[in-house]
C-alpha cells in the first residue's frame, strides 16, 4: 500500500530518498527542499509553500539526518528557509516523525513533544551506514597523502562498527593496520582479526610511526600532549561527531594535515546512503504497523 510522506529538509541522501519513494508510487510532499533541482518535476513529489499543504495528509514524516548541526536549527541545506527546531516539533507534534541523530534542546520539551524515531539509532542502519563512511575515509586517505594506502602504517582509535569495517578495508589494500580499545576483551578481537592492537591509554610512545591516523572516537584521545609524539606529515582524519577525537586547537597550532569528515555517507554515497534509509524506515513501518500504531 502506497503511503503519503512529508520530507522536511536535509541533505543529497534525503533527496535521492524522495526519489526512490517517489518512484514506488508513494506521495512525497517536500518542504524546505526547494533548491533541490532533481527533484523538479517528477511524478508523486510535491513542493509545499507552506507548512500545512505539506503535512495535513501525511502519514509518515522525515526529517533531517542528521537533524540539526547547531542544535538551534534543522539541517537544510537546499533551502533559503531557516527551520528552527521547534517550528519543526509544533508543525508535526500529531505526526508520526523519523529523523537522524535527534535530540531535544530542553527537557520541557521532552516532555511536550511525544515520541520522536530516530532512525540512526537503529543498528542495521548505522552497521550499514559504516560502509560508506570507511569508504569515503580510504577515498580521503588517497586524495590527500602522497604515498599508496599499500604498505601505510595507519592507526585507526576506536573498533567500534566503523573501525571494524575500516580495518577490513585497509587490510584488503594491503596497509599495516593498528586498532586501539580500552577493553581486554576488544583487544582479543583485534588479535584474532589479525591487526596489531594497542590499549587506548597507552598510545604515547607509538604514535610517531604512523602515516595516517583515522579517529572513530566521539571523545578527545588526541590530546596536545599525545600530538607532539605524532611526525609532521601524518595525515589526522577524525570521523568522529562533536567535540571529535582530536585536540584542534594543537592541531592547528601543529600545522598538521587534518580533516574532520563528519557525515560521509552523504557525501560519498547518496544513492547506496539513501537506499539504507529507505530499507529502514519499511522496517520501523512493519514495526508499527505489527504493534497496532500505524495503518498505512
Amino acid at each position: 500500500m502506497n503511503k503519503n510522506f512529508a520530507m522536511i529538509g536535509g541533505d543529497l541522501r534525503m533527496i535521492k530518498l524522495a526519489k526512490i519513494l517517489a518512484e514506488e508510487g508513494n506521495k512525497v510532499n517536500v518542504y524546505g527542499l526547494e533548491k533541490a533541482e532533481e527533484l523538479q518535476n517528477r511524478k508523486n513529489i510535491i513542493f509545499g509553500k507552506e507548512w500545512k499543504e505539506t503535512i495535513q495528509n501525511a502519514d509518515i514524516v522525515l526529517g533531517p539526518i542528521p537533524f540539526s548541526k547547531d542544535g538551534k536549527k534543522i539541517n537544510s541545506p537546499y533551502s533559503e528557509k531557516v527551520i528552527s527546531i521547534q517550528e519543526f516539533l509544533d508543525h508535526t507534534k500529531n505526526k508520526i516523525r523519523m529523523v537522524g541523530n535527534f535530540k531535544f534542546p530542553n527537557e520541557e520539551l521532552t516532555k511536550e513533544q511525544g515520541e520522536i524515531i530516530d532512525v540512526m539509532k537503529r543498528e542495521e542502519l548505522v552497521v550499514l551506514n559504516a560502509i560508506s563512511t570507511a569508504e569515503g575515509t580510504i577515498e580521503l586517505a588517497m586524495h590527500h597523502t602522497d604515498r599508496t594506502i599499500q604498505g601505510s602504517k595507519i592507526l585507526i582509535i576506536g573498533f567500534g562498527r566503523i573501525g571494524k569495517v575500516l580495518a577490513k578495508k585497509l587490510t584488503a589494500l594491503s596497509a599495516y593496520v593498528t586498532c586501539t580499545a580500552r577493553k581486554e576483551e576488544d583487544l582479543a578481537w583485534i588479535r584474532t582479526y589479525g591487526y596489531q592492537g594497542i590499549n587506548s591509554n597507552r598510545l604515547e610512545k607509538n604514535l610517531s610511526q604512523y602515516d595516517i591516523i583515522i579517529n572513530t572516537v566521539p571523545h578527545i584521545i588526541l590530546t596536545k600532549e599525545r600530538l607532539q609524539n605524532v611526525k609532521q606529515e601524518c595525515l589526522l582524519i577524525d570521523l568522529a561527531s562533536a567535540p571529535g577525537g582530536m585536540d584542534q586547537k594543537a592541531v592547528e597550532e601543529g600545522e598538521f594535515k587534518y580533516i574532520w569528515a563528519l557525515a560521509l555517507p552523504g557525501k560519498v554515497a547518496p544513492v547506496t546512503s539513501a537506499e539504507f534509509i529507505k530499507d529502514t524506515i519499511d522496517h520501523v513501518i512493519k514495526e508499527l504497523k505489527d504493534e497496532g500504531k500505524i495503518k498505512c
